[in-house]
């Protein structure tokens, strides 16, 4: 059974998890949002990041993507950046909200290629991908915006990862256009409550490591735009993979300006 409890950028839903029986019959997605990012941006989580959870396995990351209306009078990454580097400010870009994934990662290539926007939050990615479509937005740097780009409705310029996705073979990354370091994706991973023994934690990390090997399972994520792990990894390489996040995204909000609420 799939329980979905949305709020407070996924605290609601995680705080609650933290309190099942650890015995492997509860398991959360772990995103990089409400995992690392969330943890700088709220005061009260509900949840401690680093204590409560055991680790049991990556399962993949989705790269931001660049992207502009059709028609946009920028067909390339490199037309729109120095655009904006000659008139900072003058492109205006849209995220689902103060520190959501779309404004870190565009704080990050403001960072990186001394670019500047200007910033749009929404309430929500829906409304933002909305106006972009509408051309009331110059661009955006999102995840969820692939079927519109596969439909021909919004221009994919650039891929924030480190090497091409299967979904958009075509489109470059940003160190293929010139712009190093500039990675930032959504990742998602299972994890367990605190206190799971070991043998299960083991048990699911198998399990886990088994479906992603299904051509089928595999195809059903890259048609999302995902990077499916390669090979098995282990539950321990998780968590160390979550503390660095939990450490990396400290300086990605404190770039972005986003201050907790």
């Amino acid at each position: 059974m799939v329980e979905n409890k949305a709020g407070a950028g996924g605290n609601i839903g995680t705080s609650a998890f933290v309190r099942e029986k650890p015995d492997g019959y509860s398991l959360l997605v772990a995103t990089s949002s409400t995992n690392a990012a969330n943890p700088h941006l709220y005061k009260r989580l509900g949840f401690d990041a680093q204590k409560d959870f055991a680790p049991i396995a990556f399962v993949a990351n989705i790269p931001n993507v660049l992207e502009v209306p059709k028609d946009s009078r920028f067909a390339t990454a490199t037309d729109l950046l120095k655009f904006a580097k000659e008139n900072p400010g003058q492109l205006n870009y849209g995220s689902a909200g103060v520190g959501s994934s779309q404004h870190l990662a565009t704080s990050l290539l403001q960072h990186i290629t001394g670019a500047r926007f200007t910033h749009i939050p929404y309430k929500g990615s829906g409304p933002a991908v909305s106006d972009l479509l509408g051309k009331r937005l110059d661009f955006m740097i999102d995840t969820g915006s692939m079927a519109q780009v596969k439909g021909g409705n919004l221009t994919a310029l650039a891929v924030a990862s480190k090497k091409r996705i299967p979904f958009l073979p075509d489109v470059p990354t940003f160190e293929e256009v010139g712009v190093k370091d500039m990675v930032a994706s959504a990742w998602y991973g299972i994890v367990a409550p605190k206190g799971t023994p070991a043998d299960v934690v083991d048990t699911l990390n198998k399990a886990v490591n088994n479906a992603l090997k299904d051509p089928q399972t595999r195809a059903q994520l890259e048609g999302m735009g995902a990077q499916v792990v390669e090979g098995d990894n282990t539950s321990s390489e998780f968590g160390a993979f979550i503390q660095s996040e939990i450490t990396r995204y400290a300086e990605l909000v404190k770039m972005s300006g986003a201050k907790p609420e």
